[in-house]
């Protein structure tokens, strides 16, 4: 999921993809709101002519004692930032994080679909997203009658939308204080809480003041201090959709990135503190080849609802007879009835999904409707994702994490990254529900093992 763009025609690329799987990892331009929370400026050392940034402070108690006893987490999000862009482009202070600690040569496996809503939330709850609920960046639920979109406040923010416990979350519950710098469904209060630090998403605050803001979260007192923090960058996202990913916008991209890591880590070092910092990406980026693929060619959608790729037949026998008009019709694509999608996809289960699922079979640009009569049509943009990671390798995103609880100098093989949630939860000191992940993936890229802490006395 990148930010909004900015420049005019960036917008309207973005809005030509969005509709490929419900949209291609492209958060909105500062669209989410939020109602009842108070808003309390916190100042952060860099931002422009001094200004404080407009973060809203939850007051969910100090931490306890046992919360303070533990080492703290940043983890940082690179939005499309592929697998190999860092030994590609040189991205020196993230290659020196995989020699301090550990990394994913040939990359981490996102879930399918490889998007940025579903993945990120992914990443803080342990679930596929057919068992969180965001199965796209914007879908259909029958249910409820009504559409979740990417850049609609009303959905966005309404916690009603999401299932599982995300990290934040499960902190809060066991008395330790969190913060976000913008995560998907950080600002919904989900499982009974939200972060107690977290800001409203607006791309316009620059890299520079979010590393800033971070690190001043971690000068708090140590009652307030928060123990996990999440850090959002929609770099390279935007320049890969735009230009693609051999672009120089994009090296140029991965570079500006690497070095905010550098300053991050550089900065977490000053402070002293039992840090450990992680740095993933939701997936990674392919060149677009073709046009559109538009499935009313294929088949009659009259009685359907639709978003992006997504099919929502309201009775079987239109379910059945789409699926039977579009089963032969392309070899761009494969379709299925949603109860028959290969098992490895995990997508077969949530009535969110559709039905039939339509599966790109390469790296093409999937609508259910093009643009009504008299509408401007725009083509596709560069670079694009959204496919299965195992069999397209350019969806693979990465993986790196060096500190007190990690092992020096260990390369993983891939994994997927529902695994990433029991791992986090475990440096935390969290008792973490089951999921769709095992901490026993990434037992061996922590110095005690992955075992369980001695009980209190």
């Amino acid at each position: 999921m990148g930010a909004g763009m900015m420049r005019a025609g960036l917008v309207r690329a973005a809005l030509a993809i969005a509709v490929l799987c419900g949209g291609l990892g492209l958060w909105g331009p500062g669209l989410w709101g939020q109602a009842g929370v108070q808003a309390g400026p916190t100042a952060a050392a860099g931002q422009a002519a001094g200004a404080a940034l407009p973060v809203i402070h939850v007051e969910n108690g100090p931490n306890s004692e046992r919360a303070k006893a533990q080492h703290y987490v940043v983890l940082v999000s690179l939005d499309g930032f592929r697998w190999d862009y860092a030994k590609r482009d040189g991205a020196r202070h993230l290659l020196a994080l995989g020699k301090q600690g550990v990394w994913t040569p040939e990359g981490m496996l996102p879930s399918y679909p490889s998007l940025t809503f579903p993945n990120h939330y992914t990443i803080v709850t342990g679930l596929y997203p057919e068992h969180h609920g965001l199965v796209a960046n914007s879908f259909y639920d029958a249910v409820r009658g009504t559409r979740y979109g990417m850049t609609d406040a009303a959905t966005v923010t309404d916690g009603g939308w999401y299932e599982g416990t995300p990290l934040w979350s499960l902190a809060e519950s066991q008395g330790m204080r969190t913060a976000s710098f913008f995560w998907v469904a950080s600002e919904a209060k989900i499982a009974g809480y939200r972060p107690s630090f977290y800001l409203k998403y607006d791309d316009k605050i620059d890299g520079e003041a979010r590393v800033a803001q971070v690190l001043q979260w971690l000068k708090l007192p140590e009652d307030q201090r928060p123990h996990f923090i999440t850090l959002y960058f929609s770099e390279p996202d935007h320049e890969g959709h735009e230009f693609g990913p051999d672009a120089s916008e994009t090296k140029a991209a991965v570079l500006k990135v690497d070095a905010l890591v550098g300053k991050l880590k550089a900065g977490l070092d000053k402070t002293k503190l039992p840090v450990d910092l992680v740095v993933v990406s939701d997936h990674g980026m392919v060149k677009s080849e073709g046009g559109w693929v538009t499935l009313d060619a294929f088949a009659d959608l009259t009685e359907f609802e639709t978003v992006g790729s997504l099919l929502y037949g309201k009775s079987e026998e239109d379910r059945a007879r789409v699926y039977n008009q579009l089963k032969k019709a392309s070899s761009q694509f494969k379709v299925y009835r949603r109860k028959d999608v290969p098992v490895e996809l995990n997508y077969s289960e949530n009535p969110r999904e559709g039905d039939p699922v339509v599966i790109a079979t390469g790296p093409f640009a999937i609508r259910a409707h093009g643009p009504p009569p008299g509408k401007d049509d725009h083509a596709p943009t560069v670079g694009m994702h959204g496919f299965d990671p195992r069999k397209m390798p350019e969806m693979k995103a990465s993986f790196f994490a060096v500190g007190p609880d990690i092992v020096v100098g260990k390369t993983v093989q891939p994994f997927e990254n529902v695994n990433l949630y029991p791992w986090l939860a475990h440096m935390l000191g969290l008792n973490a529900p089951k999921t769709d992940g095992s901490l026993d993936v990434l037992a061996g890229t922590l110095k005690d093992g992955g075992a369980e802490a001695e009980p209190e006395k």
